[in-house]
Formats: structure tokens, sequence, C-alpha cells
């Protein structure tokens, strides 16, 4: 059965995310100053900067877990709450921030993608238990299962599993919500290669189908093949372009500095010669 997981087709009237001078501190300590960003929808803007920058804090306050101290946030040209009640917003959090020892199976996990959309369908059928779920919600994540080729693994315990096997089951999860805009943050840290390709794999297909991505990565040499743009941070916007104009010596040195920078350096040399 062919699943409208690929299937989007946006409005592209408006920008997919917007973020307007956008302040936020924790504990008072600022980590993002004034950050303005537009994102196309279709877009994959891939977020880069030092440890500490914000980007995670980014990812926080688009997917409405954390609020700005000042600035507009806007996703699909609506306030983040309207969009997250309409299931339009996925969020894979780093590694470290999903407690792996919840008894949870992966079935459990992709299932929970689709809770959003059981929401919105009304009347009494959004109180059922996930097993009595209609049958759409289950062939869509069979089919999100398929697409990272974990189905083998639905009813194994998530605890389980390998970190790569893990990570395409998160992925797995964005796939079955079928959200418009999707949050990846270090989605190939930890990956064996065969789940790395797969995972850059369904990536793009996402990319091509008209959805939007925003990652978060510190793998720079897979960046200039993948993203349709970069968006350099370190508290506040250092670059936001292409990869050939923000993955530079000069850019690189301004956000990461002396001794990132000459680990780095080797990858701004490559894309100057490409």
């Amino acid at each position: 059965m062919e699943t409208a997981l690929f299937n989007h087709k946006p409005d592209r009237s408006a920008p997919a995310v917007r973020v307007e001078d956008v302040w936020a501190a924790y504990d008072r300590e600022p980590v993002l100053q004034g950050v303005s960003i537009d994102v196309q929808q279709g877009e994959m803007a891939v977020v880069i900067g030092p440890n500490g920058a914000g980007k995670s804090t980014l990812f926080k306050l688009l997917v409405g877990v954390k609020k700005p101290l000042k600035g507009d946030l806007r996703v699909f040209g609506s306030p983040i709450d309207v969009q997250r009640r309409q299931s339009a917003i996925s969020y894979l959090p780093q590694a470290e921030q999903i407690d792996w020892d919840y008894p949870i199976s992966v079935w459990g996990v992709v299932m929970g993608g689709r809770y959003g959309r059981m929401r919105m369908e009304g009347g009494a059928r959004r109180f059922f238990p996930p097993s009595l779920a209609a049958q759409e919600h289950k062939e869509a994540v069979r089919s999100a299962l398929r697409a990272v080729d974990m189905e083998a693994y639905a009813r194994r315990p998530i605890g389980a599993l390998s970190g790569g096997q893990r990570r395409r089951v998160f992925l797995a999860r964005l796939l079955a919500q079928d959200a418009r805009l999707l949050l990846l943050d270090e989605p190939l840290n930890g990956v064996d290669r065969k789940s790395e390709a797969l995972i850059v794999e369904v990536l793009e297909r996402l990319k091509e189908q008209g959805k939007t991505l925003m990652i978060i990565t510190h793998d720079l040499a897979g960046v200039r093949d993948h993203a349709d743009r970069i968006i350099l941070l370190n508290r506040r916007l250092v670059a936001d372009g292409p990869p050939e104009e923000v993955l530079t010596e000069e850019r690189l040195n301004e956000a990461f500095g002396g001794e990132a920078l000459a680990r780095l350096r080797p990858v701004a040399a490559g894309l100057a010669r490409s």
C-alpha cells in the first residue's frame, strides 16, 4: 500500500521558519542574542557552531518546549503552538536526552508519532489507546519502519537496540508523524555506517518531496553535499547562506576561533578547491 508519508505539497505562501530578533537564556546567561533567520519551505538548512552556541536551544524554541526572552518565532506563518496542535512540527533530540531504559517497544515509539494525528480526529476515537488506533495509523507506523529498515524489530524494547538502530527508530517516528517541518539534532552522531547511509537517504527523499528540514551537525565534511544553506551560530548569527559562502576560513574562525579552527581548516580548504 502506498502511503502519504512523503507526498506532502507545502503551501509556499510563508517561510517555513521565521525567527525575528530572538533572545534566549538559561539562568540569566544568554545563549541566543538577537538571532533572525528565515528558512524557506522545502529547504534543507544545516545549523552548525561550537558547543554552547545555542543550536539546540534554537530547536527547543521552535518546538515550543522553551520560550524566548524576547523576539518572535513563526512556523508556516503561524505561532508555534498552532502548528504543534496541527502536528506540523517534529523533533528528534540528541540521543543523550532520551531515556533508553524506559520500557517501550520500537512499535510504541513510532506509534507515538501518530498521537497528534489521532487527537485531531475528534470524537471518542481520540481517547482510544494506541492498540485500538485506526488502521491508517497502524499502516503509517509500518510504512515508517519499512522506510528505515526496522520493521523486523517492531516488538523489541528500544533499549535493546544499537545506537544506529535507535536513531533509525526515532527517524521512523518522525516519518510516521508526517510533519511539514523536521528538526533533527545530531541525527548521525554515534551511528554505524549502514545507519548513516540509510538516514541520509531518507532525509534526501524527504527534501525531494517538499519537506523542510533543519539539521544540527558537527560533520562539516558532509554538509556541502546535502545542505541548501548553512546557518552558522555562536550565540548570535555569524553567517547564513550557501555552503560555499559560509564554510570559509574567515567565517569559521569568527565562530569557532583558534584551536577549533585548526581542525576545521581542511574542510574550508576543500570547499575552496571545489
